[in-house]
C-alpha cells in the first residue's frame, strides 16, 4: 500500500525537526563544529578552507575563523598553496587526527544514548530505512538531473541520430 499525503506530510515534519537538531548542535556546539571542520579535512587529507565550506553549506568566513583556531590548538597545518597566494591547504596534524577520534567518541556516547532503550532490531531497522530513503532520494536526483540535461537546446540521448 503506498503512503498517504497525510503519511508523507508527518515523514517530512519528523525528518526536518531531526535535521534541524542536527543542525544546530552543529552550528552552536563548539566541539560539533570542530568535529565538522576536521572529518571534511580527514576525509580530504589536504583541502582548502573554500572546500569545507562548500562541503558544510557554511559561509568562508565561518571556516577561516574555526581552521585559525584549529591550527592554534595543534590539530591542522595550514600551507599557503604555491599556486594561489590567496589561498592555503589545511591538512590534519597528529593530534589532529586524534581529535578527530576523540570527538567521534564522544558523538558516538551522545547517538548511543539516543537510542539507549531501544532494541537492536530497531535500531539496524532504522539504518535500513535511512539507508533506503536516501537511495530513493539519490535516484530522484539523478533522474532530475537527467530531464533537466535533456530539456537543454542541442541535447541528444546516446546512440540518437545527429
Amino acid at each position: 500500500m503506498k503512503p498517504t499525503r497525510a503519511d508523507v506530510e508527518q515523514m517530512v515534519a519528523a525528518l526536518f525537526t531531526v535535521t534541524a537538531g542536527l543542525e544546530r548542535a552543529r552550528r552552536k556546539k563548539k566541539d560539533a563544529a570542530r568535529l565538522s571542520v576536521l572529518q571534511v579535512v580527514a576525509w580530504g587529507g589536504r583541502v582548502r578552507p573554500s572546500d569545507v565550506a562548500a562541503a558544510l553549506d557554511v559561509h568562508p568566513s565561518q571556516i577561516t575563523r574555526q581552521v585559525k583556531a584549529l591550527e592554534e590548538a595543534g590539530h591542522v597545518h595550514v600551507e599557503a598553496d604555491p599556486d594561489d597566494r590567496r589561498s592555503c591547504f589545511v591538512s590534519l596534524t597528529p593530534d589532529g587526527t586524534a581529535e578527530v577520534a576523540r570527538l567521534g567518541e564522544v558523538g558516538m556516547s551522545r547517538f548511543t544514548t539516543f537510542v539507549g532503550d531501544w532494541d537492536a532490531a530497531d535500531v539496524r531497522e532504522f539504518t535500513r530505512l535511512l539507508a533506503k530513503f536516501e537511495a530513493s532520494k539519490a535516484a530522484v536526483g539523478e533522474e532530475e538531473e537527467r530531464a533537466a540535461r535533456r530539456a537543454r537546446p542541442g541535447w541528444r540521448e546516446r546512440g540518437e541520430g545527429a
